[in-house]
């Protein structure tokens, strides 16, 4: 009987399949009298069709909404929403707040008052320049 190999059934890639965008859908409410939407209706004729089509996997709505503001707003898997004003701001800068928007995780901003949370404090203790062999100068 002859000895064969097994076949290779599955390729690893080191976590690359494993990656799911947080930001499931964007919403871009614009106003095609207003002036502060001026950068927005610019973004959404030059800019918005190469950002969909450079972002396959979220689903982008545009749609007018009179006498207001413009407005970006993320929806994410967890169930929140995120939404940004981007009056008078230009095409560029409402590029960069949407891909904020996009790569946020839709959580909740937290204060870090530590870098580092542990449950013990340092082994070392609390460092003072009036510890070890006193230096005169």
């Amino acid at each position: 009987m002859p000895v064969s190999a097994l076949r290779k059934v599955a390729t690893s890639q080191n976590g690359v399949g494993a990656f799911v965008l947080q930001c499931k859908r964007l919403d871009f409410h614009y106003c095609d009298w207003a002036g502060s939407s001026k950068g927005m209706n610019l973004f959404l004729k030059y800019n918005l069709p190469a950002f969909a089509k450079a972002n396959p996997q979220l689903e982008i709505t545009v749609s007018p909404k009179p006498r207001k503001h413009p407005v970006i707003k993320g929806t994410y898997i967890n169930g929140r929403e995120k939404a940004i004003c981007v009056r008078n701001l230009q095409k560029e800068q409402i590029l960069q707040k949407a891909e904020l928007l996009r790569d946020a995780s839709g959580e909740k901003l937290k204060r870090v008052t530590k870098p580092v949370k542990s449950i013990t404090e340092s082994v070392r203790g609390v460092w003072s320049p009036y510890h070890g062999d006193s230096h005169t100068i």
